[in-house]
């Protein structure tokens, strides 16, 4: 049976530093922090990255401990008006390698105390991304119903993220997938727990609902005229 790549301590130390959101703990528990978070999941992405090469080559598990797939736990505070400088989750996200360039599609791993989930899609795309994604919704109802309407989606994910009170402008107010018109955000969630995360087979889960929702992805990597 494989080791988990995550513990419980991952958790507990997320918890702590919840409370103690400050530079001096946290400078004082760092040693805590890399054992804990950061190696483990520089290890995780390390072993998905054959596992991503098999859903699809143009994504991309980068290891690397800094501006590799795993995101920084120090916030940006600049325009917050929470200056806590930490962030109080372990998150990684797996890019089209063109995301330097676009707004990419990617899938997403988040491990927060009370809450761990796998995501796919574009989240907060810019306004021609956006564009993109709603206009070729309207001249490929099918493919889109066939990207999003699947049992076993519908079955492991939910549609996430913001949503216009109203249809975007230029668009029909009675089209029949008005709804999806109206995202600002496309993506789709799968929720787990905490358990699932410390478990020895948690890889290969997380691999499964990626590749679960890599037709969704696939179809708006098409749309933005990239290779999946």
């Amino acid at each position: 049976m494989p080791t988990p790549h995550f513990t419980p301590e991952l958790f507990a130390f997320l918890r702590r530093l919840k409370k103690h959101n400050s530079r001096d703990w946290f400078e004082s528990h760092k040693r805590e922090y890399v054992d804990h978070v950061r190696d483990p999941m520089l290890r995780f992405i390390a072993d998905f990255a054959p596992r991503l090469e098999k859903i699809s080559q143009h994504f991309v598990a980068d290891p690397s401990p800094s501006g590799g797939s795993m995101f920084r736990i120090h916030r940006d505070t600049r325009f917050s008006k929470d200056k806590s400088p930490y962030k109080t989750a372990a998150t990684a996200q797996f890019r089209h390698e063109a995301a330097r360039d676009v707004h990419a599609p990617m899938f997403y791993l988040h491990l927060e105390p009370g809450r761990v989930f796998v995501g796919a899609g574009i989240w907060h795309p810019d306004g021609p991304t956006l564009a993109a994604v709603r206009g070729r919704i309207v001249a490929d109802v099918a493919g889109w119903k066939k990207a999003t309407s699947g049992a076993v989606l519908k079955r492991s994910f939910a549609f996430a993220g913001e949503s216009l009170k109203r249809p975007p402008r230029g668009f029909d107010p009675e089209h029949p997938l008005v709804e999806d018109l109206k995202r600002k955000d496309h993506v789709v969630v799968s929720e787990m727990d905490e358990a699932a995360a410390v478990s020895p087979g948690f890889l290969g889960e997380f691999a499964k609902r990626c590749r679960t929702a890599s037709g969704y992805v696939r179809w708006l990597t098409g749309t933005l005229d990239l290779p999946f």
